[in-house]
């Protein structure tokens, strides 16, 4: 059955409603009414043939191809491209995106995966880890710890410090009238440095 909007799979902060909301939505108040009328869809599944790690001296973990190994995480639907152009800020660098294959898990059991009962394969976009791999930590990174003891420092006032590229992304592209595509809009100062890359490269050739 087809889906409306885009669909991601998520498999670390981004599993908190509050975080993705915030990143999408600039606003994690359940009593602001986006909660009621946004699109978003979540429902736990698995990503098979990829490993989570954590991220050396961060909260957040990455994912990389892993023959055999699984991660559990969270199958989103309903995202928009404005979504999608404020989550690739919020991820930055150190990841692309790529589309992937999950399956949705019509029960969820515990994190090892005792209990699972899988249903339909799905395509989704999710985030992987491009960067150096001594950025990496062999140790998998735990939702429920995160949950436990850092989500304090994700969500209120405490958390604003996370999402400030995409906060400044978002008041440039409102601010100059062109969605960021003026003249010094973040659209706009993107393309210009893939095209400056590109001329670089075709000079080289």
């Amino acid at each position: 059955m087809a889906k409306e909007g885009r669909s991601a799979f998520f498999y670390g902060t981004l599993m908190a409603p509050q975080v993705l909301h915030r990143v999408c939505h600039g606003n994690t108040n359940p009593d602001n009414p986006i909660f009621q009328t946004h699109n978003l869809q979540m429902r736990p599944a698995i990503l098979r043939n990829h490993r989570r790690h954590r991220v050396r001296g961060a909260d957040y973990p990455a994912i990389m191809p892993s023959r055999g190994a699984t991660v559990r995480g969270t199958y989103v639907t309903g995202l928009t491209d404005g979504d999608i152009w404020r989550l690739d800020i919020f991820e930055g660098s150190e990841y692309r995106r790529d589309k992937v294959k999950a399956r949705i898990l019509t029960q969820a059991g515990n994190e090892a995966g005792k209990g699972n009962v899988e249903g339909e394969e799905v395509e989704a976009e999710t985030y992987i880890w491009c960067s150096d791999l001594l950025g990496l930590d062999e140790r998998e990174w735990d939702f429920a710890e995160f949950q436990r003891e850092k989500m304090r420092f994700w969500v209120g006032s405490e958390g604003e410090g996370e999402y400030a590229e995409v906060d400044e992304a978002v008041a440039t592209a409102e601010g100059d009238g062109t969605g960021g595509r003026g003249a010094n809009g973040h659209i706009s100062n993107a393309l210009e440095e893939q095209q400056k890359k590109d001329e670089v490269l075709k000079n080289a050739v």
